[in-house]
């Protein structure tokens, strides 16, 4: 096996459990190069350079599954001393709330400064051990955690299964716990940016064994009023459920619950937490709750859903959360094909996670490759077109991985069942698309008596409700039923009357689509027939014609005019 040497790295014969070290990538470049900027985990084998981030690991390659291994902190407990003393005190927290909580001061190498500072030291502890540690620098706003460690809330094991108050910072945290309120958490990297496409990485915490929040009742959410803030509630109100979420509403002039501390005190601090509203309950909406919208739709019309990646396409159909699409087609005709190249477009130029439960696409591997094609451009296979790069593949992969999870069932699934799975990865990863493809591979066993009409109406309602309440926009692929040929040998193009079932597949879809290509001319284009559109500000109905590469799976616009 290697050592660290044989990357370059010198522990000085160290054996501590953390050692910081001189990173042999970006020191001979830096202007200051005697700082140890590298941080070594001697038990894992791992790296991180805080300046570069340079990473690694001894055993590169091996993975073991079912397990995350993560860097364990050292911590020693130590008297928070004078100098933090005095810097709470102005923020309102006393000397005992910062012994109790082990609040203490340590010097760290803080990668935005380039400098070792004087670091405020909060321990993120997960079942009565430190697994984090997160400095701040005491005279600038600098943070960061432990290399390599796990991703969780500080004060998790205060939660309650009664109720449990969420903030957004320590400061606060700290705040409530001076007010006398002992169940609260804050989240460990602060509130997404409002432009953000991407925010899957910020709510990494959400993906825990045990769920820190399984069984609690009542979750108040006391974040920042600012508009990160807002899209923090927001986004924790849709993973952890609205219907047992509550939002706090701050005194004017008062940002966070610090300020409140700061302002008012710890009475109305409480005071503030007490009185939080709870979120609007589902399928109940009242006008007050509607003016700022209607007067924003007044003024600028309603917002378009989010476009596809191809102009021509989103002339007809955009996609918007809480919706249902369904997509039907000749078997052959690339139903599948598209719809792994639209969810590809969403989740690289919007930021979405999707997941994908698809049993014809089976191994997951050989899907894997599919999708890997579309994002890089280039085949998977050898042959008469070069092959993408073991680079284009790796960074392909961190693309999949990213933004793409796989529900592969390994025994009949009922889409109840795969509901009650796609629920947990809306509450984890934040999923905001889901894959049904296609719905006849499903277990549909009816109650007895039900017609299956009835059964495909009831299940359709139920997946409808579904999107809404967890606005997550699901495509459910659905065959027709053999079609005769034409006269000239041709398919006729099928609508979501032709749907195997029932004529609820339409009547229950917010958008339907039929993908549809000539198959006696290889070159012809692939029509996207776009045959209803439940909300024109999503769309209109029509078609929109692009290009298939067979080689790499990618959809380019034919530059036709539109078809209405």
């Amino acid at each position: 096996m290697k050592t660290f040497a044989d990357f370059g790295i010198d522990i000085g014969g160290r054996t501590d459990e953390e050692v910081a070290a001189l990173c042999p990538k970006c020191e001979p470049t830096r202007t200051h190069k005697n700082r140890k900027c590298l941080s070594v985990n001697t038990v894992l084998g791992v790296w991180v350079c805080h300046h570069c981030d340079w990473t690694g690991t001894l055993k590169a390659g091996q993975q073991q599954e079912g397990r995350k291994f993560y860097a364990k902190p050292t911590w020693v407990a130590a008297p928070p001393g004078d100098t933090l003393t005095a810097w709470f005190d102005g923020r309102g927290i006393t000397q005992a709330t910062l012994t109790a909580e082990e609040i203490t001061r340590v010097q760290v190498f803080m990668p935005q400064l380039d400098d070792t500072v004087s670091c405020i030291a909060f321990p993120f502890k997960k079942g009565g051990q430190v697994v984090n540690i997160k400095y701040r620098a005491l005279k600038e706003k600098a943070f960061r955690q432990v290399a390599g460690a796990e991703k969780v809330l500080f004060r998790q094991d205060s939660i309650a299964k009664t109720d449990v108050v969420i903030v957004e910072g320590e400061i606060d945290a700290l705040s409530c716990v001076q007010a006398g309120i002992a169940s609260v958490v804050s989240v460990p990297d602060g509130a997404p940016a409002v432009n953000t496409k991407n925010y899957t990485a910020k709510f990494t915490y959400l993906d825990q064994e045990p769920d820190p929040f399984d069984g609690v009742e009542k979750i108040i959410l006391a974040v920042d009023s600012d508009e990160p803030g807002q899209v923090l509630q927001r986004e924790l109100g849709r993973r952890l459920g609205t219907d047992r979420c509550w939002f706090v509403t701050w005194p004017s002039g008062c940002k966070d619950a610090n300020d409140v501390l700061t302002t008012y005190g710890a009475s109305t601090l409480r005071t503030c937490i007490a009185e939080a509203k709870p979120f609007p309950v589902q399928d109940v909406v009242v006008v007050s709750d509607l003016v700022e919208s209607v007067f924003a739709r007044y003024m600028h019309g309603p917002e378009r859903g989010l476009s596809t990646g191809w102009e021509m396409v989103d002339h007809h159909y955009t996609v918007q959360e809480g919706q249902l699409t369904v997509i039907t087609g000749i078997p052959g005709h690339g139903k599948s094909e598209w719809l792994d190249a639209l969810i590809l477009n969403l989740a690289t130029l919007h930021g979405w996670p999707i997941a994908i439960c698809s049993p014809e696409n089976s191994p997951v591997e050989l899907h894997c490759e599919k999708l890997l094609e579309k994002i890089v451009g280039a085949p998977f296979k050898p042959g008469n077109t070069e092959r993408m790069s073991p680079t284009q593949l790796d960074e392909g992969l961190k693309i999949l991985g990213e933004q793409v999870t796989f529900i592969m069932p390994t025994d009949a699934l009922s889409i109840a069942a795969l509901l009650e799975r796609a629920t947990i990865l809306v509450r984890r990863l934040g999923i905001r698309g889901l894959v049904i493809d296609p719905f006849n591979e499903f277990d549909h066993t009816r109650a007895r008596g039900q017609t299956e009409t009835e059964y495909i109406g009831e299940t359709l309602g139920n997946l409808k409700r579904w999107t809404r309440k967890w606005g997550v926009h699901v495509w459910l692929v659905a065959h027709p039923q053999k079609l005769s040929r034409r006269e000239d040998g041709s398919y006729p193009i099928p609508t979501p009357y032709d749907i195997n079932g029932s004529a609820n597949f339409r009547n229950k879809a917010d958008n339907c689509l039929t993908i549809w290509r000539n198959e006696a001319d290889e070159s012809s284009a692939v029509q996207i027939h776009v045959q209803k559109i439940r909300y024109k500000h999503i769309g209109r109905i029509g078609i929109a014609e692009l290009s298939w590469n067979r080689v790499t799976g990618r959809y380019t616009q034919v530059p036709e005019v539109f078809q209405e």
